[in-house]
């Protein structure tokens, strides 16, 4: 009897056991049933990605777009309204930060790190060329490779080197920048050229010789036959515009 009366007290005490752990899992299970759905990252990676290829709409050449890793320890509610931006200072070119902001149903900002490629041709000189030489197409070719990591201002189209003047000395195989070629001057000091000025109505031109030299639409003094001096705007072929 009395080993029968120890076997239900070890009974009841088990069942006190069971049902008290019962309570303090329950909470547990709520809170876990009630924590919002996570972020996908990966999802995240590729809306910034297809955020920065539509950026690189009409950039020449093959772009490439590569969005770094996001830490896969952060918990980020899942976004309802997603806005993937610049921040200030970054640009959609070669290395850059790229920021994604969540307005609901949790606030939250992070930002990624991103490479922008972009492989295209572009000129070098195809010899060596010497100061105040003019360029032709001779002193031209192309060579491709990534432009992000070339310095800004150089020329991917021939028509925009040609008859510009060599600024400094280089060796072949230079990459061509703007400031190593400076525009040639479309009237020089001294030469004739033609004086045209038109109106409504009206059209008139003569001869004179120009006081300075300019380029391609910079203002030109041409003293005229009768002494006078007038200003106008240089043009290719030696002509100069007054217009009223």
């Amino acid at each position: 009897m009395q080993l029968f009366n120890r076997y239900i007290k070890l009974v009841m005490l088990a069942g006190l056991l069971f049902t008290t752990s019962s309570l303090y899992a329950k909470p547990d299970v709520v809170a876990l049933n009630q924590q919002p759905p996570r972020q996908n990252l990966l999802a995240l990676r590729q809306e910034v990605a297809e955020f920065l290829t539509t950026q690189t709409v009409g950039y020449p050449g093959n772009v490439g777009v590569n969005v770094g890793l996001i830490d896969p320890n952060l918990r980020l509610t899942k976004c309802h309204d997603l806005e993937v931006f610049l921040p200030k200072g970054s640009r959609v070119w070669g290395r850059t930060s790229v920021g994604a902001r969540c307005h609901t149903p949790s606030a939250w900002t992070i930002y990624t790190q991103a490479t922008v490629s972009v492989s295209s041709a572009y000129l070098v000189a195809s010899k060596p060329l010497a100061q105040g030489r003019t360029i032709t197409r001779d002193d031209l070719m192309f060579e491709t490779g990534d432009i992000t990591q070339l310095p800004s201002g150089i020329y991917t189209d021939v028509s925009q080197a040609l008859g510009r003047v060599v600024n400094i000395s280089m060796q072949a195989g230079t990459v061509l920048r703007q400031e190593m070629l400076k525009q040639a001057p479309v009237v020089q000091q001294g030469q004739t050229v033609m004086v045209v000025s038109s109106g409504r109505g009206f059209s008139v031109s003569a001869e004179g010789k120009a006081i300075t030299k300019a380029n391609e639409g910079q203002v030109v003094q041409v003293k005229v036959a009768n002494g006078q001096v007038v200003s106008g705007i240089a043009r290719q072929g030696g002509q100069v515009e007054i217009v009223f």
